[in-house]
This record gives C-alpha cells, sequence and structure tokens, in this order.
C-alpha cells in the first residue's frame, strides 16, 4: 500500500493503518518524494559528517500563486513536505510547536501559515507556507556554526549550494565576512522513479521502507500539533504533553499487574486483580473484568470481552468481537500431569471473529478425569 501525504487526517486513523499493516504483514510506504531527492540525500550526509558543523536553524518557504484548495487549508497542503525534511535532516521530535495563519481568499481555509518548532538538540526551526504570493520559492536553509547550505528546488540548473561565510568578533562586536556561493555536486536522479522504485524493491525482498507508515505519524503527529495551535491563535503546543497522553492510551486498575513485553491497544479497560503476562498481546477496545489472568503467549483481537475470572493460557489466540463467559478456562494439554511436564506439546487454541467459546466436557477422557472441563469453539474444527 502507497499513501500519499498525509497518511490520514488524524492520528488515531494512522494508527489503525499501520496497526493493520503490521497485522497482515503488509508493506506500508507514505508519499514523500522530497526524502528520495538526491539533493536532500546529500544534504543529510553533509549534516552527518559533520561538515555544517552544530546545526543551529533550519527554515523552510514553499509558496506560490494557487492553487487555491476548498477541501484543506495550506498547512496541510504544502507544509507535510518540509515536515518531513526537517524531521529526517535532525532526527528527532520537536518540544514545541506553534503556528499562526491568516484566511484571505476564503474565510473558512487558511492560505498562509508560519510554524515555529522547537527541538530538544537547541534547534530551532520555521516553516512558511503560502499559495499567495507572487512567484513560486521553494527554499530550505539549514544554518550551522560551520557552513550554511541551500536547497533551491526551483533553481532548473543547480539545486544545492554552500556558504562558508565567517564570523569574526573585532572589539567585542561580530563582524560578517560573506563568500560567495558554491555549487555542491550530486548525483542527478529523479525522485519519483528512485521512491517507486524503493517502493517495489521494498516489496520484493519485504523490507521495511524508508517512509513506513510510523515515519507518515510522525509527520501527522506534528502537523495536528501545528492545526491545535492554529485553531488557539498560534498558541504553543507541546509534543511531550501529547506524547504522554498517547502513552496512557489504555486503563488498568492499579490492583492488576501489567509484565514487560506486553502490548495493550488504545481504549482497553483492565479491572481489579487482573495480570497479564509477557509476550502478550492485547489489542483495542477490550475489557477484562475482575481476576482476568492472561498469558503468556496470548493473542486478542479488537473489541474481545473477557468477564470475571477468565484465565486465557499460552497458546491461546482470540480473534476480534469474541465474548468469553464468567469463570471461563482455556486448557492447552489434554491430560495433564505434574509429575511429567508438557510444555512441549501444548495444543493451541483460535477462536475466530466473534466466536462465543462453549463448555463441552470432553468423554474422551479416562473415567477418573471426566470432571475436567475442556473449553472449546464450535466456530472451529479442532
Amino acid at each position: 500500500m502507497f499513501v500519499e501525504k498525509p497518511i490520514a487526517l488524524h492520528c488515531s486513523e494512522g494508527e489503525k493503518l499501520v496497526s493493520l499493516a503490521k497485522e497482515k504483514n503488509k508493506i506500508l510506504m507514505v508519499g514523500r518524494i522530497l526524502e528520495y531527492h538526491p539533493a536532500i540525500i546529500k544534504l543529510k550526509e553533509l549534516i552527518e559528517e559533520g561538515e555544517l558543523g552544530k546545526i543551529e536553524y533550519i527554515y523552510s518557504n514553499r509558496l506560490n500563486l494557487g492553487k487555491f484548495r476548498t477541501e484543506e487549508n495550506i498547512l496541510w497542503s504544502f507544509a507535510p513536505h518540509d515536515i518531513s525534511i526537517i524531521l529526517d535532516l535532525l532526527g528527532e521530535m520537536p518540544d514545541e510547536v506553534s503556528t499562526h495563519g491568516g484566511n484571505y481568499i476564503n474565510p473558512n481555509i487558511t492560505d498562509v501559515t508560519v510554524t515555529y518548532m522547537n527541538f530538544p538538540s537547541g534547534v530551532k526551526t520555521h516553516i512558511f507556507v503560502s499559495w499567495l504570493h507572487p512567484y513560486k520559492e521553494q527554499k530550505l536553509i539549514v544554518i550551522g556554526d560551520k557552513k550554511m547550505i541551500v536547497f533551491d528546488d526551483v533553481n532548473p540548473e543547480n539545486k544545492l549550494f554552500s556558504y562558508n561565510h565567517k564570523v569574526d568578533r573585532i572589539k567585542r562586536f561580530p563582524v560578517p565576512h560573506p563568500e560567495g556561493a558554491q555549487v555542491i555536486e550530486f548525483e542527478e536522479k529523479e525522485p519519483l522513479k528512485s521512491e517507486c522504485e524503493h517502493f517495489i524493491d521494498c516489496i520484493v525482498h519485504r523490507n521495511t521502507p524508508k517512509t513506513d507508515g510510523n515515519n507518515g505519524l510522525r509527520v501527522l503527529e506534528v502537523l495536528e500539533l501545528c492545526q491545535e495551535s492554529l485553531k488557539g491563535d498560534g498558541k504553543i503546543t507541546q509534543y511531550t504533553r501529547k506524547k504522554a497522553e498517547k502513552e496512557k492510551k489504555y486503563f488498568a486498575h492499579e490492583s492488576s499487574f501489567v509484565d514487560d513485553d506486553v502490548e495493550i491497544g488504545r481504549g482497553t479497560k483492565i479491572w481489579h486483580y487482573c495480570h497479564m503476562l509477557k509476550n502478550t498481546q492485547i489489542r483495542k477496545n477490550c475489557i477484562l473484568g475482575q481476576n482476568v489472568m492472561v498469558g503468556p503467549n496470548v493473542k486478542i483481537g479488537n473489541n474481545v470481552k473477557n468477564q470475571n475470572n477468565v484465565s486465557i493460557y499460552d497458546g491461546v489466540t482470540l480473534e476480534d468481537d469474541v465474548l468469553c463467559g464468567l469463570s471461563m478456562v482455556f486448557t492447552n494439554v489434554i491430560n495433564p500431569r505434574i509429575h511429567w511436564p508438557r510444555r512441549d506439546e501444548y495444543i493451541k487454541t483460535l477462536v475466530k471473529k466473534g466466536g462465543l467459546p462453549r463448555c463441552e466436557l470432553n468423554h474422551s477422557l479416562r473415567p477418573h478425569n471426566r470432571t475436567m472441563l475442556i473449553y472449546r469453539s464450535r466456530s472451529l474444527g479442532q
């Protein structure tokens, strides 16, 4: 699946798409054509090699006259390109975001925005996007304490320039010594072709794309912060706060225990005296009543309800919309013996989507074991 920018209109929708791709073992790639531009690739190499020194400031202009949109504002139309490049070059998410804008053609559509971002490393950036500009301009400027580099995507010939300006201090005052621009050579390749080739290569070799779903989510998170700030007349929005809210995506009562390596989806509720054991996966909007034990190595789908006193042991998979009634217990061994461990003989149990596990007495057991109850799903032939 190749998805053009943005991956979705809301982070919750983007997370669903990423989760679905992971669950189905599918390749999900987001359109980020500038991250495949040879000039941007060369710029990133120079930054990583220390040619620019410490990065101090980055700003980008993406300006034009029209095309005026009616279904999206300028922030969502133009800014994803610049946000993705900046996040790629810096390798970090911003601490704070502030976006200011104006509506001039359509009172409900923002035509011009300026976005400021502060990063944990101390780098500051701004992004100026507009479709109310007298001429087309697409520039990215990276300021380091050794060099400055300009990426001019509109220039028909040379697109990447280096400026080795120097600043001396004479009598404690800074005195600039400007130098002329030097053209930076790089391999000429068509970005769109490179992007498509990368997508095909990922499909053939089952590799994770450079601009995968998680990459798209990071850009979408920043866009949502920008939109929130824009609605608040430029108020500062903090990514750290959003991240903390995201991490609290499920509820677990304080009397319950969740081991390490347990994945729990958004909206799931875990009530009193429950225990989630390692390597267990519980997806979204599930309910686990009082005194439920799950795991290890259990997979539970979306919207699954486990009522009080349910026990789900190693090897059990419950697909979406399954209901497990009061005090239900799954077993993974047909004839358990405490003296002879049978971990290597565990039998896997799968309850299909919407299945209702039922209690059956297994009459194949020997007479003195007939009091044992084996829970199976009538929707399976297992």
